[in-house]
């Protein structure tokens, strides 16, 4: 008998018809000797219904009373999902967060998970029962209600899958699984059969959005195999998993893009020792993540350099006064700002061994008149920053060039 956790995302239970679906899936796999805990987003559109609400009261609402309000829609995803169940002919109760119970920090709208307490999910399962966990929600050491912010569900069922030592947890949602490439972009892309958290967790980070990027580091942190799994069909979706030989033999896995970044760009600042570290301790101090960074060479006729980067395209308004304020003290003659770019990459296990990788990647987007206005890379990814008008050009190019349409 294996302990399941499935998680349905917002398009799952989007309808009564979806939610009876959905009960008669978790049923299913019950039925088939499996104990079964579910674990349910909000109804499609809902939470961007409350947030909407909520700014009609108030221009900047009050965090704590934003999480009381955006926990509802979980909760009346559970009660239908448990309803359901039972008027097809099972039994199931459902669990809010902080009868779970999982225990958050106090950071109101984007809290972390500190401990699962899985006892109430056990007794529930010890009855016959499937126990239907709100997902996105927890609550703090001062009982006040919290949640996870966006994809809070995802890292709700990962987590809740690692407390119980559950066998597996599947992750059902719109799609079949995970891509080689956007499918919207590149109609080549191929489903991947298995892939590392190690690459899923870059590919989260660098854009994709089928899973959410701290259910990826809970998955390998404790090592819980996560399946990815389309919920309008049995196709056998993507699993997500510790890696092995046969991943690593894969040099390149996939192509993600994120156009949600900005490259400012710090002109004339000098360039001796400290510099950039004031620049980027003093953008940190406003809690502004930072990711591309490169500092422009100098020659001794001009000790003088440039230092660009990019940050979240959310945070740059707010930004700006005070980049602006850091590069004035630091005699920078000026900041320029662009927000028509995309971040390119390639991800895959076996970069770590095969050489050049790189440098093919620079070759395909020359090759198509692409230029690269910043580069990073790690042990299993290569990043490239360009305008935004090459992005579909650049994924179709770079998924085509390392052969990903093949299986």
């Amino acid at each position: 008998m294996a302990l399941i956790v499935q998680k349905f995302g917002g398009t799952s239970v989007g309808s009564l018809e979806r939610i009876r679906h959905v009960a008669r899936r978790a049923l299913a796999t019950q039925r088939g000797g499996h104990r079964v805990v579910v674990i349910v987003s909000a109804m499609s559109g809902e939470t961007n219904r409350l947030i909407g609400l909520a700014h009609q009261v108030t221009e900047v609402p009050d965090a704590r009373e934003m999480d009381v309000l955006a926990a509802t829609g979980e909760q009346v995803s559970a009660a239908l999902t448990a309803m359901t169940i039972q008027a097809e002919g099972g039994r199931a109760r459902s669990l809010l967060g902080h009868q779970v119970k999982i225990l958050t920090n106090d950071a109101f709208t984007k809290a972390r998970i500190k401990t699962i307490e899985g006892s109430k999910i056990f007794e529930t399962l010890d009855r016959g029962e499937i126990a239907v966990v709100a997902g996105f929600q927890g609550v703090d050491d001062g009982g006040n209600i919290t949640t996870l912010g966006r994809g809070g569900s995802d890292t709700s069922a990962v987590a809740v899958a690692a407390a119980i030592g559950a066998d597996e947890c599947e992750i059902y949602t719109d799609v079949d699984g995970v891509y080689t490439t956007d499918p919207n972009v590149c109609p080549s892309a191929r489903k991947i059969d298995r892939i590392s958290y190690e690459e899923m967790l870059e590919l989260a980070s660098l854009g994709a959005k089928v899973l959410q990027i701290r259910s990826v580091e809970i998955a390998m942190k404790y090592n819980v195999p996560v399946h990815v799994r389309s919920s309008f069909n049995d196709v056998p979706g993507t699993l997500v998993t510790s890696e092995d030989d046969a991943l690593e033999g894969v040099v390149v896995s996939g192509v993600a893009y994120d156009k949600g970044e900005a490259r400012v760009h710090v002109v004339a600042v000098d360039d001796k020792p400290g510099v950039a570290a004031e620049l980027f301790e003093r953008i940190a101090e406003k809690h502004i993540s930072v990711d591309m960074i490169v500092q422009n060479v100098t020659t001794d006729a001009d000790p003088r350099a440039a230092i660009t980067f990019t940050i979240p395209k959310t945070d740059l308004a707010r930004a700006k006064p005070w980049i602006e304020t850091v590069a004035k003290g630091l005699g920078a003659r000026e900041v320029r700002y662009d927000e028509d770019v995309v971040k390119v990459s390639i991800v895959g296990l076996g970069m770590r061994s095969h050489a050049g990788i790189a440098a093919k990647m620079f070759r395909i987007l020359a090759n198509h008149g692409i230029n690269i206005q910043a580069i990073a890379t790690s042990e299993i990814k290569v990043s490239c920053l360009v305008a935004s008008k090459y992005t579909e050009l650049a994924v179709r190019a770079l998924h085509d060039g390392f052969g990903l349409a093949k299986p």
